[in-house]
């Protein structure tokens, strides 16, 4: 089996881990944290400019016709930086759904703006991680001339400064259809949350009577719960792009520091307690990385990878959780400065670890998934 990356997957690592490294070093990351400012939008028009927020945008809404594999390579550079650009929600939550069950028209009115970084984008679906008494519901209902939305979403994810986000509502036959809402609409209400572990900022939607035709329908009526899954997956997918990122790079760091910090005169890497710390963080990183990549392989080969992806997140969150506390704990004191760049590799993986559901529920939902096919219990076996 060959398991190594194409030139173009190669290239396109190489090209966003130089555009990351380059703007988002700890020096520039420290100095922006002070701004207030949520997100860099020169680092988001240098990613549109270079071509990597189109990976994933089929060559006929001019991208580059690549897929999710070529889209996770980015985040997992995204991830090493903790670069502040809301490259999840809008080319995973927005971008991917739309090229996938986007109509023609869909796809060309909103696929171009997103490569070129004029529009971003996010979906309404933080309540498949929530308890069900805290989700959140909007209602569509049909009307002569198209539809009426009504209701609420809580924590959208870099809804402050989305231009559009893809809301799931329920029709009165208990159906649910996907619609591409435009923030600027009328009766719609964004209130940008408060800013969340990693410096984000989510936002509370609010429909009121918002009108829309059919032209925004993603899919087809009552398709959502399809669409749903589908973008489940790949969303816990990216997570796990990004974690692997997080997670190898506070391990690097850290590595580094302990073989400069002396203590007693010697390495304080040379302690074989924190050696074994170390060894510790290695096998929990590759465990996220072989997992996910288990995962994103079968999911770009259109297989069935529902038991492989609550595998690979119940992994980015429960062994990520080991890492960052274990990389924070050994720079000592110096790993608690809220500004020391250790800090933010923490902050970055305790949010993606909540997100669309935390380990105790991605191990639930997997339990589920096994109890209900034993297939899926012999594949796992067979890997």
């Amino acid at each position: 089996m060959e398991f190594s990356f194409s030139d173009d997957q190669n290239s396109i690592r190489e090209l966003a881990h130089q555009i990351f490294t380059d703007r988002a070093s700890d020096e520039f990351l420290l100095a922006f944290s002070r701004t207030g400012e949520t997100y860099d939008e020169t680092l988001w028009q240098t990613l549109a400019e270079q071509g990597l927020l189109s990976v994933a945008i089929p060559e006929s809404a001019g991208g580059s016709g690549f897929g999710l594999i070529e889209l996770c390579i980015v985040l997992e550079e995204q991830g090493r930086r903790v670069a502040p650009v809301p490259l999840y929600a809008s080319a995973v939550l927005g971008g991917l759904p739309i090229a996938a069950f986007g109509s023609e028209a869909q796809q060309q009115r909103y696929l171009p703006a997103l490569g070129a970084g004029t529009a971003k984008f996010s979906a309404a679906i933080a309540e498949l991680g929530m308890n069900a008494a805290l989700a959140t519901n909007v209602t569509a209902t049909r009307e002569q001339d198209g539809w009426r939305l009504d209701g609420h979403k809580a924590v959208v994810p870099d809804g402050a400064v989305a231009d559009f986000i893809l809301v799931p509502a329920l029709e009165s036959d208990g159906q649910q259809t996907i619609f591409i809402i435009d923030t600027g609409a009328a009766g719609v209400s964004v209130q940008p949350e408060q800013v969340g572990l990693s410096g984000e900022r989510a936002a509370h939607l609010t429909l009121d009577g918002v009108a829309v035709t059919d032209d925004a329908v993603l899919g087809n009526p009552g398709q959502g719960a399809e669409i749903l899954e589908w973008l489940e997956q790949r969303a816990n997918v990216a997570h796990c792009a990004l974690q692997v990122g997080v997670t190898e790079e506070a391990m690097k760091r850290t590595a580094a520091f302990l073989g400069e910090r002396k203590q007693f005169g010697v390495p304080l890497g040379t302690f074989q307690a924190l050696a074994m710390r170390m060894a510790d963080c290695y096998i929990d990183v590759e465990g996220i990385r072989s997992t996910y990549w288990l995962a994103l392989w079968r999911l770009s080969e259109g297989l069935d990878a529902r038991a492989e992806v609550r595998a690979a997140k119940w992994w980015a969150c429960d062994a990520a959780h080991r890492i960052v506390s274990s990389t924070q704990h050994m720079h000592g004191g110096i790993g608690a400065d809220v500004e020391y760049p250790i800090h933010r590799f923490f902050l970055m993986a305790k949010l993606i670890s909540y997100s669309l559901g935390n380990a105790s529920q991605q191990l639930a939902h997997l339990g589920r998934l096994l109890a209900e096919d034993d297939s899926l219990g012999f594949r796992a076996l067979e890997v």
